[in-house]
């Protein structure tokens, strides 16, 4: 657990509504506006302060997959031919959901929309 004035950890905890826990690289998880958001040091939000942010609303099913995604993302990010990511059809609308809300009013990057990769081209 990092505090308010130590360096932040290499990596966060991001909880799911049914209790899963999964353990990512700060930098993958980060490519999510508002994970990014949360954890961003200079913010008073509890996570920033514990690198652990709770998701109430998004299951451990979906959760799983968007951690699958981060590090699919970290790995391709500078890729031409990147394959597609692997994704049952029957969470192409929960995944969308969680990947609007976890971009939600992110700032401008240079990689591909996180809800459009994520959800539209896969599904």
């Amino acid at each position: 657990m990092a505090s308010a004035s130590s360096t932040p950890s290499e990596y966060v905890t991001l909880v799911s509504s049914d209790g899963f826990e999964f353990i990512v690289e700060r930098q993958c998880a980060c490519v999510a506006g508002a994970i990014r958001r949360m954890l961003d040091p200079a913010s008073s939000f509890s996570e920033a302060m514990t690198g652990r942010a709770v998701f109430e609303n998004i299951n451990g099913i979906v959760l799983e997959k968007v951690c699958e995604y981060f590090y699919y993302n970290h790995k391709y990010r500078d890729a031409r031919d990147v394959p597609d990511m692997d994704i049952p059809p029957e969470l192409c609308l929960e995944l969308l959901m969680a990947a609007d809300y976890l971009n939600s009013a992110s700032a401008v990057s240079s990689s591909p929309s996180f809800v459009l990769v994520l959800g539209v081209e896969s599904c």
